[in-house]
């Protein structure tokens, strides 16, 4: 198994007594939620990536912003870590609690405060799952664009914290394009606003810098998110191929004729068949693997993408091409698509979900690659794919309860990522690197590049108590994963301090 934390954190980070902490927190907080005994403790002990669990010291559960900023600054001056949690439905282990540290779930946060349709904002707490915004804008004919297969589940403050996509993001972008302003609050218990409603903010771009940080900079209490006008028309192309090759050169080939799906996806034969049998979306049970490509807009416009499209497909060797009847089919198309992942749960005890991302050129590449691992290591994988945008997600099926499956499900998902690199891709889209991308950072990045994170995260979190261990490794750490040389056993910047 990879080894997923990092032993040094317990040296470098002050001894937290639970005692303590809990009597300090509650002197405090005398009117929060913080929860101490071990079952109570129990149903957060992992977030998505269930594979690896750690019981946490404390879990604390504010309804209030002052709450949470003397929380804050409690955990500070005791030198106590926070990992913050939203819906727990990240797989990278990002929410993945600590053994000496407060685990701050945002769940009671789950208003949405406001709803401009003229300026075409919504302004939310951060426990709002991500399809409620959508449907409070409903009404005025508006909806929130990222739209990753969890949104029935998933917070809008995950969704930032990961930088969160979805089968849309080829066309409309990913969270850190739809979001106007975050309120948050530091480990030391103050509160900043980042980025601003109106088309520009003055000073630094810190507002992208939070998106994607992984609760590691501070504690975002409230969002402001871009709505969009529904589209006049939507239809969706479903492609069938006989070759997974060839739908992966397809997927290239439509962006080359200068069409921009609103969604573009990609499922191999495994996932077909699984997707199939759970949502009976009408889906070619006999191809070796299928493209949905959306295309919305004007209904003009839409019915000569959509003739481009399907021009496309056949010229690269689609042995089937439909084109939902109705909006009920097209739904249905979707559907068997966002619940891929738990279709595929159903084939095997476990599986373990992969997230990188490639250059669309290198799909066939990447694909055969997959496949060659999949042989050698006597694991099924199935692929389904944000394909237009190059993000990946190989599922690898494996049986926890037989010795050395999931150490080859990590060591087969290890090289997936260390191919996208190699392919000119990044270890992660969107699923973000947690605890369990850590040593492929080492692969991604140089040691240059490291010392200038870990500056980063000095600036905003000095102490290193904002979910350390995550993300972000130590030079030690690559070193030892080999994928680091140290010159003369000394570290570049050896003056900065290591996290």
């Amino acid at each position: 198994m990879n080894i997923l934390y990092d032993e040094r954190i317990d040296g470098v980070l002050p001894a937290s007594d639970k005692a303590n902490a809990l009597q300090h927190l509650q002197h405090a907080l005398p009117d929060m939620t913080l929860l101490h005994r071990e079952e109570d403790l129990r149903p957060f002990e992992c977030d998505g990536l269930s594979a690896y669990r750690v019981l946490p010291m404390l879990v604390a559960m504010p309804h209030t912003l002052e709450q949470i900023e003397t929380l804050m600054r409690t955990c500070f001056e005791l030198g106590v870590p926070v990992v913050t949690r939203g819906a727990g439905t990240g797989l990278s282990g990002g929410a993945l609690p600590l053994e000496k540290g407060v685990l701050l779930v945002m769940s009671r946060f789950s208003r949405i405060l406001d709803v401009d349709p003229n300026a075409r904002i919504a302004r939310v707490q951060p426990g709002v799952r991500n399809l409620a915004i959508s449907e409070a804008a409903a009404p005025y004919g508006l909806y929130y664009a990222p739209d990753p297969s969890s949104q029935i589940a998933c917070s809008i403050g995950g969704n930032v914290a990961e930088n969160a996509g979805g089968v849309h993001c080829l066309k409309y972008g990913l969270t850190v394009h739809n979001v106007l302003r975050v309120e948050v609050v530091t480990i030391e218990g103050e509160r900043m606003t980042l980025g601003s409603e109106a088309f520009d903010a003055p000073g630094f771009d810190l507002l992208a810098l939070f998106n994607g940080s992984e609760g590691m900079l501070g504690v975002i209490t409230e969002i402001s998110v871009k709505l969009l006008p529904k589209p006049e028309s939507a239809k969706v192309l479903m492609a069938s191929f006989d070759d997974v090759e060839k739908a992966g050169k397809a997927v290239g080939d439509i962006i080359a004729a200068g069409i921009i799906p609103g969604g573009l996806e990609m499922m191999d034969k495994l996932a077909i068949q699984a997707a199939e049998d759970f949502v009976k979306a009408g889906y070619p049970v006999e191809a070796e693997a299928i493209l949905l490509c959306e295309l919305d807009g004007v209904e003009a416009d839409v019915d000569d993408d959509c003739a481009t499209v399907r021009k496309v497909l056949e010229e690269a060797g689609a042995s089937d091409i439909q084109q939902a009847r109705d909006e009920a089919e097209r739904a249905l198309f979707w559907a068997g698509r966002k619940n891929a992942f738990p279709a595929v749960g159903r084939m095997s005890p476990d599986y373990y979900c992969m997230d990188g991302t490639i250059p669309r050129r290198e799909l066939p590449k990447v694909l055969k690659g997959i496949a060659a691992l999949s042989e050698e290591y006597g694991l099924r994988v199935a692929n389904v794919f944000h394909a237009g945008d190059g993000n990946t997600h190989p599922l690898i099926l494996f049986d926890a309860n037989e010795p050395g499956e999931l150490e080859k499900a990590e060591t087969i998902g290890g090289k997936i990522l260390d191919l996208c690199v190699e392919v000119g891709g990044s270890i992660t889209g969107e699923h973000g690197v947690g605890r369990e991308k850590i040593n492929q950072m080492c692969t991604q990045f140089q040691p240059d590049e490291i010392t200038t994170f870990h500056a980063v995260k000095a600036a905003f979190d000095s102490a290193g108590l904002l979910n350390p261990g995550k993300n972000i490794p130590t030079l030690h750490r690559c070193a030892e994963f080999g994928a680091m040389h140290v010159h003369n056993g000394e570290l570049p910047h050896p003056e900065l301090p290591r996290f």
